[in-house]
């Protein structure tokens, strides 16, 4: 299997959400959304208000709800997060791997910062 067919595998059993879906869901207080954008991204483009920033290859160690070094955020298993990357495809692959730890309502953004950036929805400038 390819990376294509994984990806096509892994989005298969998530529900992703648009921009305007996860703002509404964010604002509601019913997701948090969790931006896993490298730092250079993030100082070139800005941030997304209210957004929890978790680098990447932190962010099974930072959301599991029993992990040693949960952030205070990572209250529970029924907590929905979005993930948010730069277009929408390590968001997906790291949503997956969110429910390996039994994060069930964890999903990613589609088309990630640059989507949400193109939907003129907020964003805090660099």
């Amino acid at each position: 299997m390819g990376i294509d067919e994984l990806l096509e595998q892994v989005r298969s059993r998530l529900s992703r959400l648009t921009p305007h879906e996860a703002h509404t869901a964010a604002r509601a207080g019913d997701a948090l959304l969790v931006d896993i954008r490298y730092a250079a991204l993030r100082d070139r483009d800005g941030l997304i208000p209210g957004a929890l920033v978790v680098e990447r290859n932190e962010l099974e160690w930072r959301l599991d709800p029993r992990g040693s070094h949960r952030l205070p955020e990572a209250t529970g298993h029924d907590l929905r997060m979005v993930v948010i990357c730069n277009e929408g495809y390590a968001s997906s692959l790291a949503a997956a791997s969110l429910h390996q730890l039994g994060l069930h309502r964890a999903t990613d953004l589609i088309g990630g910062f640059q989507s949400w950036k193109a939907e003129g929805l907020p964003v805090t400038p660099p």
